[in-house]
């Protein structure tokens, strides 16, 4: 089985406070066995599970975002998959902090085993507010790999206490809102600083950026690419 067949569909989210003030993004450590990125501080997230495509969300999701999200889709992905990467946005960041981007709704029909919490909170996913603000693949040779969308969001849009971690599983300890400032203090992979950077110098404004940053990394080559009407010429102009 070659390299090229192990990507997996992935979402992640920066939640950022106080962006017009004092900017803070919501970040934890992995354990230092995982398999994947050992030891670093990283942002919630993870793969999307087959069931994130049958899944409700309160709202459709917002354009551009939606367009982007299905731009440069790998052979056989389904229709269904920019709605799957927000909730598996969603619901990463609620396995892995306990935090919650809902709107007050009763579900419809039996809720998944993974969204029994939640939905006991009298939630269901809300995408409002999620901007795409970057995109990429984990190079060849890594022990996992991720085809991983980004999301960014205002801490305000959270329906639950941004400081009470008390719901969040164990996969990210040391769970935090670090001040921009301090972000280079931490050990951060490098996908990780891309994102922020994207962020920092669009800061207070956390709508959809005017293009996407893509690192397509595949077995054949790496290209820096831009979604959104850019060509790779002009991306690699900026």
């Amino acid at each position: 089985m070659s390299d090229k067949s192990q990507i997996r569909d992935a979402a992640t989210i920066l939640l950022i406070r106080d962006a017009g003030r004092a900017p803070k993004v919501l970040m934890g450590r992995r354990g230092a066995r995982a398999a994947f990125m050992p030891g670093k501080f990283v942002f919630p997230g993870g793969a999307v599970d087959p069931g994130d495509h049958r899944v409700p969300l309160a709202a459709a999701g917002a354009e551009p975002c939606l367009s982007r999200l299905g731009e440069e889709l790998r052979p056989g992905a389904p229709d269904t998959l920019p709605h799957a990467l927000l909730v598996a946005a969603i619901r990463e960041l609620w396995e892995e902090t306990g935090q919650i981007l809902g709107k007050r709704k009763a579900w419809e029909g039996e809720v998944p085993e993974d969204w029994r919490d939640f939905a006991a909170r009298g939630y269901i996913p809300s995408p409002e507010g999620l901007a795409f603000i970057c995109r990429a693949i984990t190079p060849p040779g890594r022990p996992r790999r991720f085809d991983a969308r980004f999301f960014a969001a205002d801490a305000a849009r959270l329906a639950s206490d941004p400081d009470d971690f008390s719901a969040a599983s164990e996969e990210l300890d040391c769970l935090q809102w670090i001040p921009f400032e301090r972000l280079m203090e931490f050990d951060l992979p490098f996908i990780t600083q891309v994102a922020l950077a994207e962020i920092k110098a669009r800061l207070p404004d956390l709508s959809a950026p005017p293009d996407v940053p893509f690192f397509r990394n595949n077995d054949e080559e790496s290209l820096f690419l831009r979604l959104g009407g850019k060509s790779p010429l002009e991306a690699g102009q900026r």
